[in-house]
């Protein structure tokens, strides 16, 4: 009789641990880096910069198809878009195009820098933002100065002129909702781009290029390295060095993938009562406090735009090592209640939370 009892209560114990399995498993999502657009800076009748008869747009080119065959490689379930695999030109605003009609997780523009000063070398890469270093400007400028080889450009552009500084005045309305994302990668980029070939780091910095302003996701801009410099072309133009830095971006890719890709834990309807009182998160903060609905939480920090939020402009508000994103900001619990059952619409388990 013991030995049935003992193996009824197994049974029984199992059932429920089996049970409590299948719902953490229907509540979890698994949010992944899915689709990339690489950009091969330049192309057709833009050369891009030029030393002799060493062009900017063929270096790009194949930095570019190499990086892709890599992460094709190693993630072949990562969908790889170029905005050109050949020798054609393709204008700015229809290379962001490329990636928004895509839903790109992340956009890569690679370039080769110049300058006057031949001893200037080194890579560096670029988010979308105001700097007003002079230098950056320069480069900011060449690189957009592209345009005018498009038809009706000035259409396609609303009126901006990239040789004139006054132009830039509408990109200082803009906030850039990537900046963190894009600025992650961009920093990855440089350090493991510090093993060389090209070793010289220059930095992450902030310039106006209108193919990152166009982009709806985490981009950047990388200068590989100069084609006005000895040492730094002699890099560039080989098929080693070549396969080198693409190997390199591909380390930066890979490390920020690592982070980017999180389980997203959505609240379980069946129990969204007792969540309102139960498991409402509390802080040092008395009743009267600040409150916010809970939708869903994560261990890695999700982009503003996640199609997780379904729409909803979220916030969160960081516990630990986990994210937890909540809408609204109420005054009152009995506010946050009378606005719960909307939220829920979208979330069925969403529920109430103090926020302050």
């Amino acid at each position: 009789m013991k030995r049935i009892i003992t193996l009824l209560f197994l049974a029984a114990l199992w059932a429920t641990l089996s049970a409590s399995t299948s719902l953490n498993a229907q509540n979890k999502q698994l949010v992944e880096l899915k689709t990339v657009v690489i950009d091969a800076g330049h192309g057709g009748h833009d050369p891009g910069a030029t030393n002799g008869k060493i062009y900017e747009k063929n270096i790009t080119l194949s930095v570019a198809k190499r990086l892709g065959e890599l992460i094709k490689k190693n993630y072949p379930s990562i969908n790889v878009i170029y905005t050109r695999s050949d020798d054609r030109f393709v204008e700015l605003y229809r290379r962001a195009d490329i990636a928004n009609k895509n839903n790109a997780d992340l956009f890569i523009s690679i370039h080769v820098n110049s300058a006057g000063d031949r001893s200037a070398r080194g890579h560096e890469t670029f988010v979308m933002g105001q700097d007003k270093n002079s230098e950056n400007f320069e480069i900011c400028r060449t690189e957009n100065s592209v345009i005018v080889l498009e038809d009706d450009y000035s259409s396609n552009y609303q009126g901006f002129d990239p040789g004139n500084p006054e132009s830039y005045i509408i990109f200082s309305l803009l906030q850039n909702s990537h900046l963190e994302q894009s600025t992650d990668f961009a920093t990855l980029v440089q350090q493991y781009a510090d093993a060389g070939p090209i070793s010289n780091n220059r930095g992450v910095k902030q310039a106006n290029f209108i193919v990152l302003w166009k982009c709806t996701m985490p981009a950047v801009l990388i200068e590989l390295g100069f084609i006005s410099n000895a040492n730094d072309i002699r890099t560039l133009t080989d098929k080693a060095g070549q396969q080198h830095i693409a190997e390199n971006i591909f380390k930066a890719f890979k490390a920020y993938k690592k982070g980017y890709d999180t389980e997203v834990i959505i609240p379980d309807s069946s129990e969204q009562d007792a969540r309102d009182d139960s498991r409402t998160v509390r802080t040092a903060v008395p009743d009267d406090g600040k409150f916010g609905i809970q939708i869903l939480a994560s261990r890695n920090l999700l982009p503003k735009d996640a199609p997780e939020f379904r729409g909803w402009n979220c916030m969160y508000i960081k516990s630990g090592k986990t994210y937890k994103y909540y809408v609204g900001s109420y005054s009152s619990k009995e506010e946050a209640r009378e606005a719960l059952p909307n939220v829920r619409n979208s979330f069925p388990g969403a529920f109430i939370i103090n926020i302050e």
